[in-house]
């Protein structure tokens, strides 16, 4: 379609019939020569057994143009370059085999340059290096497209000339949008949140700046206010737009425009003063550009003094450091900016290394058998003649194999490694952050898309994970407008005569926080002049207008305060607004002033001492499990005592006193019998402990039920407020009714409004029978001001929200934030309680001395000490147990089986026996049962002797009887 377009360049109207048979002859003498060459191709051998087959011969020469401004910053550098780079490639046989580079270098000078585009489709040629501006290669990639030439681009940075709209269009260096988000990041870095645009009103400014703001928005951060100057704009019209800009809030200023007029911009600021505190400058790499380049005056470095600008990062290498060292003599008569000499910028180096990208990828696409050979268009046939000729232009039959070649590019040359991501980009970009002081420039660091901000060289951490939590962030100081060190705020007040619209709820009730003065525009209370105290603590003038919120006959809605913040009606919200999820999500609020979350009131009365004080420390089941464990103790240490101790042994009923008496005086550590074993004496330590801990608590809650007079109420806190199906009051135009609905999942037919504390009181008193209600719910720093005065109601139950109250700013307001820190720098000297003191302090009534209903204590507090004591019991009755069947084996065991009585029952029977015998006769009856067994098995061996003996001697009359005798 675009071709079409193109067509209109020439009018087809005006052709007669003349020409067009005059044509029509030409095509017929082109189809005759076209029948020629084929007959001589194959009679030369071409085509065989009718096979086709490619003649692979590397032309000579191939045509490559280069389009490009002579006379601007950019253009004079590219053209020395891109000509050092062409007698590079030709001087190197081994890069293009044999072939060279035909290159056609072409003035656009801004204008006439699609004319001159077009000549280079007129000379088969295979590809364009260029345009140089991003608005001519808008228009030219239309073309490319059609005709499926590649555009090699080292200076069109245009976010939109995306790869899928032009896929011929082939950025050969960094996307603006990379230049856009290296901005974006430094604003946030600095904790700033709005900027001001002030750019050229082309496509190449506002794609730019339409980029920018897109990465702003990542940050929550916005462009407030867009300045756009025509290309041609004269320093009027900049004073003009630079006044206005000056009128506004915001004082960082981000500048993308042309290097032509950009100098005039900072001369016209400084003659404003706008160069001087407060004021931040970021400019894009044309500045950059303009320093490498051209040698400024002194008047022109002046003017831009602490701005910061961004360059497109070069890593140092062996390649760039001969480049760099070739510079002097490749430009030598050639003169920049004041008949200076021209210096080498990052434009020449990405130039530089586009021949050869495109020379590498003429070479593989030649080696891939790519024929070089153009087709015509038979559209542009029918449009022979005119001052284009678009009848001459023709199809690149090998553009999309080359394009391809192109983007699988892997080179590395004078700006470091040269290779494509999927979306035609190169990868790893970077720039460096640079701030301009006094005749040169100094680096503050670098950003690079893989690690963000940092002081160290982008390709030391490509080896490193990637980092980008906010710590990781860093730069080197800098040395802003005004030659401070000090890093400005970033805004101010508008200097327009414009006061703050700031919306004061005009309440009915609880004036003594704020109210309205009658007759008058003025407001007073604890909220206005907390409010004023922290405006008076801040650095700078703000202008303000407080505007009275509600009819005066209600209470308003402080959600519907805040909305309006959002609709634009208010500028700010001041008053006693709470701090809640939903109004955080219509605005920013500052440092709460005041606490206050939402509290039960209800009707107490005075509880009276009565005869069973005493039980009331303990709930029941405490009471219950105490009394088991008294018992438990006592039986274990009679078990663990019962052998060895007197004290613990006779008749059943005297044990079982001595376990009842052992263990309930404990509680008063007056036990009179004294524990032998070491296992009772394990026990009796714990529990005397736990017996400590239950004494001193009992003893602290009976007195405080006796000495401190108690209230009552049916109302024990929200919870059981909730189960109740009685009425509840809440403040008129207060959040508590949304949350009570929404949060709590109260009816709301449960709900009553009350306006007054008057209201209040009536309710109160009347209760739910009689029209009132049960109880109010409010928040605290109401409540605390009711009951100054009202001594029959109290605050029953927990605070059962935490919340607080602030001042309300539109979303990322920097008042907000400043005014966060002259509230806390009140409280901390003191004022913000003095002026509490002032409004809100009375005197309590005498019932405020009383106490809330004494929690009673239940075995919750106490299981652990319970828990402890049990185990202590076990592990001793375990012991005990081992012990016992240890010493009964020993003793009882050998007497069992020589008397036959081996069964369970008898042995479980001798073994309680056992167990209830007293150890020393145990012990001494073992003792005697041994000396038995001794004496007894002397007797055995001294029978056993003398019978041995009688068997030995002979009888009597014998020969040795006769002689013994």
């Amino acid at each position: 379609m675009l071709l079409f377009s193109l067509y209109g360049f020439e009018s087809i109207k005006e052709k007669g019939k003349k020409k067009r048979e005059r044509g029509f002859l030409n095509r017929k003498i082109t189809m005759k020569l076209i029948w020629v060459l084929v007959l001589l191709v194959c009679y030369n051998g071409v085509c065989l057994d009718g096979v086709t087959t490619n003649v692979t011969t590397r032309p000579p020469f191939v045509n490559i143009g280069a389009l490009l401004s002579y006379n601007t910053t950019i253009g004079k550098v590219a053209k020395v370059a891109i000509q050092a780079a062409v007698d590079d490639v030709n001087s190197d046989p081994s890069v293009l085999g044999g072939t060279k580079l035909r290159l056609q270098m072409q003035n656009a000078n801004q204008s006439g340059f699609l004319g001159i585009a077009l000549k280079f489709m007129e000379t088969d040629t295979v590809a364009i290096i260029g345009p140089q501006s991003s608005v001519t290669a808008h228009v030219i990639s239309f073309v490319a497209n059609e005709l499926q030439v590649p555009l090699l681009s080292y200076s069109s940075t245009d976010p939109t000339l995306s790869s899928l709209q032009f896929p011929y269009f082939i950025m050969t260096s960094r996307n603006d949008l990379y230049q856009m988000a290296a901005i974006a990041e430094i604003v946030d870095y600095y904790g700033w949140r709005e900027v001001i645009a002030i750019y050229g009103d082309d496509d190449y400014g506002r794609n730019g700046i339409a980029a920018l703001s897109d990465k702003l928005a990542e940050r929550r951060c916005k462009i407030s206010y867009k300045a756009p100057l025509t290309p041609t704009a004269t320093q009027q019209e900049i004073t003009d737009l630079l006044v206005e800009v000056a009128l506004t809030e915001s004082r960082i200023l981000v500048v993308h425009t042309f290097s032509s007029w950009g100098p005039v911009v900072f001369s016209v600021a400084q003659y404003l003063g706008m160069m001087g505190p407060g004021y931040v400058w970021i400019a894009t790499n044309w500045l950059s550009t303009l320093l490498e380049t051209d040698s400024l005056s002194s008047d022109t470095l002046d003017h831009i003094q602490g701005v910061l600008t961004l360059r497109m990062y070069t890593p140092d290498s062996e390649l760039k450091r001969k480049f760099i060292s070739r510079w002097s003599n490749l430009t030598r008569g050639t003169t920049g900016y004041g008949l200076n000499p021209i210096g080498l910028s990052t434009y020449g180096l990405y130039a530089y290394d586009t021949v050869w990208l495109l020379a590498r990828a003429i070479n593989a696409f030649l080696d891939q058998g790519g024929n070089i050979s153009f087709s015509t268009e038979s559209r542009l046939a029918q449009l022979s003649g005119g001052s284009l000729h678009l009848d001459a232009m023709s199809i690149f039959n090998g553009g999309k194999l080359l394009r391809e070649n192109i983007l699988q590019a892997n080179m590395t040359g004078v700006t470091g490694q040269l290779k494509f991501d999927p979306d035609g980009n190169l990868i790893n970009p970077a720039y460096e952050v640079i701030n301009v002081i006094g005749n040169g420039i100094r680096k503050i660091g670098y950003w690079s898309n893989y690690s963000g901000l940092s002081v160290v060289p982008p390709e030391t951490l490509y080896s490193k994970p990637p980092n980008r939590s906010s710590s990781s962030q860093n730069l080197y100081s800098v040395v802003w407008p005004g030659q401070t060190a000090q890093k400005p705020r970033g805004w101010v007040f508008p200097n327009n005569g414009r006061h703050l619209r700031i919306g004061v709820p005009n309440r009915v009730s609880y004036r003594e926080f704020v109210s309205q003065v009658p007759g008058t525009d003025m407001f007073t209370g604890y909220c206005i002049d907390v409010f004023t105290a922290a405006i008076n603590l801040l650095p700078y003038a703000v202008p303000y207008k407080l505007i009275p919120y509600g009819d005066g006959i209600n209470n308003p809605s402080s959600t519907e305060l805040v909305r309006l913040i959002t609709a634009g009606v208010y500028d700010a919200a001041i008053g006693d607004i709470a701090i809640i999820t939903n109004r955080t999500r219509m605005a920013d609020f500052t440092q709460p002033y005041i606490e206050s979350g939402l509290v039960v009131v209800a009707p107490v009365k005075k509880m009276n001492s009565s005869a069973w004080s005493f039980l009331k420390p303990f709930t029941r089941q405490m009471w219950g499990v105490t009394a088991l464990f008294f018992i438990i103790v006592g039986a274990v240490v009679w078990i663990l005592e019962h052998r060895l101790n007197d004290d613990f042994r006779g008749p059943p009923r005297r044990q079982l006193i001595t376990i009842l008496w052992f263990s309930f005086s404990t509680w008063f550590f007056a036990h009179r019998e004294n524990t032998i074993s070491t296992l009772g004496r394990f026990v009796l330590i714990i529990w005397l402990f736990v017996v400590l801990i239950i004494n001193s608590s009992y003893t602290a809650s009976l007195t405080s039920i006796l000495t401190v007079q108690q209230l009552t109420s049916p109302i024990k806190g929200i919870d059981s407020l909730i189960s109740s199906k009685d009425p509840i009051g809440y403040q008129q135009g207060s959040f508590t009714r949304d949350y009570l609905i929404n949060e709590l999942g109260i009816h709301k037919s449960r709900l009553i409004s009350l306006k007054m504390p008057e209201d209040y009181t009536k309710a109160l008193k009347d209760g739910p029978h009689k029209g009132g209600v049960a109880a109010v719910v409010d928040e605290r720093a109401y409540v605390e001001l009711f009951l100054s005065n009202q001594c029959e109601f109290s605050i029953v139950g927990q605070e059962f929200t935490k919340n607080g109250w602030g001042f309300a700013f539109p979303r990322d307001s920097p008042l907000a934030v400043d005014l966060s820190t002259a509230i806390l720098k009140l409280s901390e000297n003191g004022d913000l309680q003095r002026i509490h003191d002032k409004w809100l302090m009375r005197s309590a009534c005498s019932s405020q001395g009383t106490k809330f209903e004494v929690d009673r204590l239940d075995l919750r507090s106490f299981w652990g000490l319970y828990l402890i004591c049990g185990i202590a019991c076990l592990l001793a009755l375990f012991i005990y147990f081992l012990k016992m069947v240890r010493q009964f084996s020993r003793h009882y065991s050998s007497e069992l089986d020589s008397s036959g009585r081996s069964s369970t029952s008898a042995r479980l029977q001798t073994f309680l026996s056992f167990v209830d015998e007293k150890e020393l006769e145990v012990k001494s009856r073992s003792k005697r049962r041994q000396l038995e067994m001794a004496s007894n098995r002397n007797e055995s061996m001294d029978n056993y002797s003398s019978k041995r003996r009688h068997i030995e001697s002979p009888p009597d009359g014998s020969p040795q009887a006769s002689n013994d005798a």
